[in-house]
């Protein structure tokens, strides 16, 4: 598989933005793994054939552009580099949105953020299993 990075991977759509970023809603769902906090919806009907994603780091925490792109670039070169356990699954049972939110105080080195990706996307690879059983028994 090609490991590219592109317009069909990334999470643009303001409305899809939206529903990811919305408190209080149950649809999403999010945990926590250092350097990242991520927060993931799954699609019922008619999930994408790629995940989509988005990268967020906060301007509040890093002032400089250039800081917050070299972050940004570091998670996404982590993500294309590492997404096959994610990909693996079927489309319907791995999450449809997913946003990664840079939650440390400092910028970390590439290495730190590629062993969080890789504990990430695993983690996300092995949720819909265990999560849509639960669903489906309250149903």
């Amino acid at each position: 598989m090609k490991q590219k990075f592109g317009k069909n991977e990334r999470l643009c759509s303001p409305r899809l933005i939206g529903r990811v970023f919305q408190r209080g809603s149950t649809e999403v769902h999010t945990f926590y793994l250092f350097p990242f906090r991520v927060l993931y919806i799954y699609e019922k009907d008619t999930p994408p054939p790629f995940p989509q994603v988005l990268f967020s780091v906060p301007k509040k925490q890093f002032k400089k552009a250039v800081d917050r792109n070299l972050i940004r670039r570091r998670c996404k070169e982590s993500y294309r580099l590492n997404k096959e356990p994610l990909l693996s699954s079927p489309p319907g049972e791995r999450p449809s949105y997913i946003a990664f939110l840079y939650l440390a105080k400092e910028i970390t080195t590439y290495d730190v953020i590629e062993t969080a990706m890789k504990q990430t996307l695993k983690k996300l690879g092995k949720l819909p299993s265990a999560l849509l059983k639960i669903q489906t028994d309250n149903s």
